[in-house]
C-alpha cells in the first residue's frame, strides 16, 4: 500500500486550490487505484512560519525545533508520493509551498511527485519551477502534469469548473504518480 499525499500550495484566504485539491481527491477515489491511499495535506493546517530553523534541514536528521514543523516532518515523511496543487504566481510556485518545501530534508527523498498547476498561462512556469525545487530534494516528478487555466476552467476565476479534456491527463498523473511511488518505496527500503 501507498499512501499519497495531495499537497495544496496556497495558504491565502481567498484561495481556489482546495478546489482543486479535492477534484484530485475525487478522481483519485473514483479510479480505485490498487493500493494507493489517498489523502489532501493542507500546508495552511500546519502554520508554518517563514523558515528560521537553527540547523539546514539536510543536515537536521528529522530533528526540529518547532512544534509546527515536528508535525510537518511526521506529515510528509508519513507519505510514500505527493501530487502538488500549485497556483503559479508570477511565473513561480507560491511562496507559502516553496516555505514548506524549505522546511524538511529527508522527508521528501526518494519519493514520487505528480504536478497539477493552474494559472493564467495553465500554471506551466509554476509546474516547471516546482520540477526544479523538488529535484533538489531527490524527489521524482512524473512526466503527466494538470494544467488548467483561469480563464477556461474556473467560473469568474473562483468556481473550479474543469472541463471534460482533463480528465485522462489527471488520471495519467494519478496512475503514474502511484506506480513511481510504489517503485520507489523499495528503494527506501
Amino acid at each position: 500500500m501507498v499512501k499519497i499525499g495531495i499537497i495544496t500550495g496556497s495558504t491565502r484566504d481567498a484561495r481556489i486550490n482546495s478546489q482543486v485539491a479535492e477534484y484530485v481527491l475525487q478522481k483519485a477515489q473514483s479510479m480505485n487505484v490498487a493500493d494507493a491511499e489517498f489523502e489532501i495535506v493542507d500546508i495552511k493546517d500546519f502554520d508554518l512560519p517563514m523558515f528560521n530553523e537553527m540547523m539546514p534541514p539536510a543536515m537536521a536528521n528529522k530533528e526540529y525545533s518547532l512544534d509546527e514543523n515536528n508535525r510537518w516532518s511526521e506529515t510528509i515523511d508519513g507519505l510514500d508520493g505527493f501530487i502538488f496543487v500549485t497556483p503559479e504566481y508570477n511565473k513561480a510556485i507560491s511562496p507559502a509551498l516553496k516555505n514548506a518545501i524549505d522546511y524538511l530534508g529527508a522527508e521528501w527523498s526518494n519519493k514520487a511527485a505528480g504536478i497539477v498547476g493552474y494559472g493564467s498561462t495553465l500554471g506551466v512556469a509554476a509546474t516547471l519551477n516546482l520540477r526544479t525545487i523538488l529535484s533538489n530534494t531527490n524527489v521524482a516528478t512524473v512526466g503527466p502534469f494538470g494544467a488548467f487555466s483561469l480563464f477556461t476552467d474556473f467560473e469568474e476565476m473562483s468556481s473550479f469548473r474543469p472541463a471534460e479534456v482533463h480528465n485522462a491527463t489527471i488520471q495519467a498523473v494519478i496512475e503514474t504518480t502511484v506506480n513511481w511511488s510504489k517503485g520507489l518505496k523499495s528503494v527506501r527500503g
